[in-house]
């Protein structure tokens, strides 16, 4: 199963290059743009993850581009979360131009690690409440 949010940002001067077009590593913001929203959204924010004396490093990114975006446009980015038996985040995402074409594709995994760095090995009770809460276990 999986959940889906989808949130809209507009795309600022300074994420343009001389040419007016999104510059591509610009794309991994807006996917933490769009996990961000997702978190806040589902109680799993960064900061909800920090309370619990958690991090949650990205430890893979994927990002394949498709069409350009340009100073202006309002952009639409759909952030799903892939659940997984394993104590990882997972996320893919789709961002659309106004013309709700897709321009771009991704995805992240992050692990859990503690405050001394040290990657947890099994899923934090939080997680596995959030879990149940909505539906995936």
């Amino acid at each position: 199963m999986e959940i889906k949010e989808t949130s809209k940002i507009r795309v600022r001067f300074n994420e343009v290059d001389s040419l007016g077009i999104v510059w591509h590593g610009n794309y991994i913001t807006y996917f933490e743009d769009g996990r961000e929203y997702f978190g806040e959204k589902h109680g799993i924010s960064y900061l909800d993850v920090k309370a619990k004396g958690l991090a949650t490093p990205i430890v893979e990114s994927v990002c394949k581009h498709k069409l350009p975006l340009k100073y202006g446009d309002i952009v639409t980015i759909e952030t799903t979360f892939v659940d997984t038996p394993a104590n990882k985040l997972i996320f893919t995402y789709k961002i659309y131009n106004p013309e709700g074409e897709i321009v771009c594709t991704g995805k992240t995994v992050q692990v859990f690690i503690n405050e001394k760095g040290e990657l947890v090995l099994n899923v934090p009770p939080f997680i596995v409440a959030w879990k149940k809460k909505v539906g995936l276990l």
